[in-house]
């Protein structure tokens, strides 16, 4: 088995669990751009002590290299917990993330992200550039 074999995924506008990237399709290179990552944004996702996401991770292929290289990874470690119980905590973090990228050249973004229960997922998004 290969740890890729274990990784779901699916169109994010039906599966709640798939990160959503949000990046321009064209850009140009050498100049700074914006990535957006979250997680439910059609369908939501819970975001409970018991079933949450635990984190996003952005990765960046380029067309022209063998390698993959990783951009960002994003905690989220607030789910309503407390001494008081579950859900009852005073704060909640919710799986959304900015990153600020610049390429060089065409490529595809990777995302990747953690449901403590429903496991990992992954979605990508192509980026050309002029």
């Amino acid at each position: 088995m290969k740890f890729g074999d274990n990784i779901q995924t699916a169109d994010w506008k039906k599966e709640k669990h798939a990160p959503v990237i949000e990046a321009p399709d064209v850009v140009k290179a050498g100049e700074p751009f914006v990535v957006q990552l979250s997680i439910g944004k059609e369908i939501p996702h819970p975001n409970t002590t018991a079933h949450h996401i635990n984190w996003i991770e952005l990765y960046f292929k380029p067309d022209d290299d063998k390698f993959i290289y990783q951009l960002g990874h994003f905690d989220f470690s607030a789910h309503g917990a407390s001494v008081q119980g579950a859900d009852s905590g005073p704060v909640w973090t919710h799986p959304v993330a900015l990153c600020s990228v610049t390429v060089k050249g065409p490529g595809t973004l990777i995302a990747t992200s953690l449901c403590n229960i429903h496991g990992l997922w992954e979605s990508s998004h192509e980026l050309k550039v002029e």
